[in-house]
C-alpha cells in the first residue's frame, strides 16, 4: 500500500503536466483543420485584427458578399497587385519570397513582403498581425490547410471579404460602399484598381481621393490587369 501511495505522489504533478502538454499539442494539431473545415462553408464572422482595431476605436464595417456578387475586376486587380502567380502556386511563391529577402537585405528600412494571397488570407482570418517567427510558422501551417481544404476560389472569396481596406473597413463590399457609394458587384476596373492600390497601407492611403502615389500605383495595377486578363492568371477563380 505504501509503495502505491509513493508512486502516486511521484507521478501526480508530472502526470498532470504531461497530460496538459499532450492536450495542448493535440489542440494545436487538430483544432486548425477543424476551424478551416468550418470556414470552408461558413463566413468567418470576425478576425483578431478586426477586434484589435475596434478596441482602438476605429469602428467596424464588415459586409460579407459571395464571390458571385463581387465584380470580376476586383479579383483581377488584386491578382495583378498582390499575387500574379496565385493560380499557379500552392500557397507559397518561392521567387517572390527570395526577391523580398534580397530587397530587405539591401534596404532594411523599407521592408517588402513576399506573402501570397493565400498567406495573407491565413494571417488575416486565423492569426494576429504582429511579426514573429511563431506567427509565420502558424501562417505557413494554415496556408497549407486552406490551399488543401478550401481551394483557390474560396481563398479569394474569403480574402476579398476580410482584408483591411481602411480604418474600420473590411472587405470589398464595405470598401465599395464607403469610397464609391456602390455595391462591390458594380465596381469598374478603375475603382477596383484604386482599392487594390491601397492594400499595402489601407490606414494611410485613400481610394476615393487618392494622392499622387496611389494614382501612379493604380495606373500600374490597371496595366498589369491587362496581363492578368490576357494570360488567364485569374482563371482558377473566375472560370
Amino acid at each position: 500500500m505504501a509503495r502505491r501511495v509513493r508512486q502516486g505522489r511521484a507521478s501526480g504533478p508530472l502526470g498532470w503536466l504531461s497530460r496538459l502538454l499532450f492536450g495542448l499539442v493535440a489542440l494545436a494539431i487538430f483544432a486548425p483543420p477543424v476551424i478551416v473545415l468550418i470556414y470552408r462553408v461558413v463566413p468567418p464572422p470576425l478576425t483578431i485584427l478586426m477586434v484589435e482595431r475596434l478596441v482602438q476605436g476605429r469602428g467596424l464595417d464588415h459586409r460579407w458578399r459571395p464571390l458571385s456578387r463581387i465584380a470580376p475586376a476586383m479579383t483581377e486587380a488584386v491578382v495583378a497587385s498582390e499575387d500574379s502567380q496565385f493560380c499557379s502556386h500552392h500557397g507559397f511563391d518561392v521567387k517572390a519570397i527570395d526577391a523580398a529577402i534580397r530587397h530587405n537585405e539591401k534596404r532594411p528600412g523599407r521592408i517588402r513582403g513576399g506573402s501570397t494571397i493565400s498567406q495573407q488570407t491565413a494571417k488575416n482570418v486565423f492569426l494576429w498581425p504582429e511579426r514573429s517567427w511563431v506567427r509565420k510558422g502558424a501562417e505557413a501551417w494554415f496556408t497549407v490547410l486552406i490551399e488543401t481544404i478550401w481551394g483557390k476560389r474560396r481563398i479569394m472569396e474569403v480574402y476579398l471579404n476580410t482584408v483591411e481596406m481602411g480604418p474600420g473597413i473590411y472587405g470589398v463590399e464595405a470598401a465599395a460602399q464607403h469610397y464609391f457609394h456602390k455595391p462591390a458587384r458594380a465596381l469598374g476596373a478603375a475603382e477596383a484598381g484604386r482599392l487594390a492600390a491601397i492594400l499595402p497601407s489601407p490606414l494611410k492611403w485613400q481610394a476615393a481621393h487618392p494622392g499622387p502615389y496611389v494614382r501612379r500605383r493604380t495606373g500600374s495595377i490597371e496595366a498589369r490587369t491587362g496581363t492578368v486578363e490576357r494570360g488567364g492568371l485569374a482563371d482558377c477563380v473566375l472560370d
